[in-house]
């Protein structure tokens, strides 16, 4: 891929070609006022406030702005300054004409940032209400289910919708048919109803369904929204007086086979289909009381290596679909990583902390779902404690040298506090219980060893390692795992690895997550949607939509 075809996803508010940002107290305002030719690829315009990934890259920016830049603000309103239009959904036309892995790819960007919005409403105190100003259709619809509150504009035209299933023969591709039932509770008829129906529901009858919360007419409708958002705001902790932190550029260096942080690097093997991820230990003296995080800023270790790593995963899976092995490494001292995460326990009730903690768990998150093999490889030097364990139990196996006749050099992990909940997965468990199913015999084990360097046979007694060979088994071992792996198909590979990963409690994201890797992901590629006469590929021609009527 030529640098010119690769997708960043850093940017700022300068930049920004698609929301304005308002901020007035504790009530901050983005307003979509999406540029029609300012599209990511060329070959279709954003009109009606419809989005292509290059919108969501900025949402993602402003949100998280808004976390580090302004911790006074305590809620988010999300409108639009298009006359009568809110958000008309994903562009129809850009999803025509882009690739599977490009569509399934946009679908799970979009989840992610839609996902972080409720992320920050549990944890962060962050809240957000949805002023739906005019139609608000399919992905618009569904950016506002993500938010607390939705507020409908009662006008006699304004509705809400999810016309894909009519319309364009694929389905909302960003939770939406989940929201409505399992967040909004809305009757099943009713969202058989709604879910079919491509004018959508409006005024009261929206309220009444509970497909929003609240409507108002046009000349309270300000009023309403301002009311509501203060009367959230009124119930957040984050800080009225709190000092923000700019959010200055990533130190970052892309090159054809390697793509390097300060303290990530990723090193690309095309011929081999594999990726190697090397995270480095935190280096030197590091700050430990709060003035100091603060005056270190966006420089703070933790919250730079949160925001190398996120950018380096969504590189990696946008740019390099190729790669379909993705080798976890880790680098430095053990025990700077576990200092790092006494810090962090300590301080995590500040608001600095708290999003950093918040921007760390949601990093780990994309890790979980990203569609790629994830080995860890516990090599000499490795330094998989605490936080960083939490990379090798995301992982879908972990190899651990073992040095029997070397204890000094021989790797060792580390079990921490931070192993125990302090990043939950999308399933609101840790990594840990999701790998013992909760067994308390297991949990209680590892605990026992907290903090208690643990080398290859120590890990695999507790089940913490998937395999332990020594140094005379180790390259043979390795490289016979990693060959027998790229060599499977990817698309079966995906599908086992996300059935395996998520083995836990279901929720709404898990739900979700798996509805879009099996449904949507199957739909979008049936004739019905994007064949030559499928819904997706002839709308807006003219020509008339050609369905296969058989079941399957």
């Amino acid at each position: 891929m030529t640098q010119s075809d690769r997708v960043d996803y850093q940017t700022d508010p300068a930049q920004y070609k698609h929301w304005k940002l308002e901020f007035n107290g504790p009530v901050a305002t983005l307003l979509a006022d999406f540029d029609e030719n300012a599209g990511l690829r060329p070959g279709y315009k954003l009109k009606l406030n419809s989005y292509d990934l290059g919108v969501d890259i900025e949402l993602n920016d402003a949100i998280n702005r808004i976390r580090f830049e302004h911790p006074e603000v305590r809620t988010v309103v999300l409108s639009s300054l298009k006359d009568k239009i809110f958000c008309s959904g994903a562009n129809i036309f850009m999803l025509g004409t882009s690739s599977h892995a490009w569509k399934v790819n946009f679908c799970k960007f979009t989840n992610e940032t839609r996902n972080g919005l409720e992320d920050s409403s549990r944890y962060s105190g962050l809240k957000f209400i949805a002023a739906v100003n005019g139609t608000c259709a399919g992905g618009g619809y569904e950016l506002a289910l993500a938010c607390d509150e939705i507020i409908l504009v009662d006008d006699r035209s304004s509705a809400v919708s999810l016309p894909e299933v009519p319309l364009l023969g694929v389905l909302p591709g960003t939770g939406g048919l989940t929201r409505i039932t399992d967040k909004r509770h809305v009757r099943h008829d009713l969202a058989d109803i709604f879910c079919t129906t491509t004018e959508g529901v409006r005024g009261q009858k929206a309220k009444d369904w509970r497909l929003v919360d609240d409507i108002a007419k046009p000349k309270v409708f300000e009023q309403k929204v301002r009311g509501r958002a203060e009367a959230l705001a009124a119930n957040s902790d984050r800080p009225a007086d709190g000092k923000g932190i700019t959010l200055t550029s990533l130190n970052r260096s892309i090159k054809t086979d390697t793509l390097s942080y300060s303290h990530v690097t990723v090193a690309m093997d095309h011929t081999a289909r594999t990726a190697t991820f090397i995270v480095k230990a935190p280096d030197g003296e590091q700050p430990v009381d709060i003035a100091a995080i603060e005056a270190a800023g966006a420089d703070w270790y933790p919250l730079t290596l949160a925001r190398e790593l996120d950018d380096a995963i969504l590189s990696m899976r946008t740019n390099e679909p190729g790669l379909g092995l993705w080798l976890i490494k880790t680098t430095g001292d053990a025990a700077a990583v576990l200092r790092m995460d006494a810090t962090l326990h300590q301080h995590q009730g500040h608001w600095l902390v708290r999003e950093t903690i918040g921007h760390l768990r949601r990093t780990l998150s994309r890790l979980d779902v990203s569609s790629r093999s994830l080995f860890a490889l516990i090599e000499e030097g490795s330094c998989f404690a605490g936080s960083f364990l939490e990379l090798a139990l995301a992982c879908d196996r972990s190899y651990h040298l073992a040095l029997p006749d070397d204890i000094e050099l021989a790797p060792n992990i580390t079990a921490g506090e931070a192993n125990f909940g302090l990043y939950p997965m999308i399933t609101g468990e840790s990594r840990l219980a999701r790998r013992f199913y909760n067994e308390q015999a297991a949990l209680d084990a590892v605990r026992g060893k907290i903090l208690a360097p643990l080398d290859a046979d120590a890990a695999m007694v507790l089940g913490l390692v998937t395999s332990n060979p020594d140094d005379l088994d180790w390259d043979d071992e390795v490289r016979i795992a990693i060959e027998e792996r790229v060599s499977m198909s990817p698309d079966a590979l995906t599908g086992m690895e996300a059935n395996l990963r998520f083995n836990g409690t279901e929720n709404m994201f898990t739900r979700i997550f798996g509805r879009l890797t099996a449904w949507q992901n199957w739909i979008f590629q049936r004739p019905n949607a994007v064949g030559e006469s499928g819904a997706l590929k002839v709308y807006g021609t003219g020509e008339k939509t050609s369905f296969d009527w058989k079941r399957i």
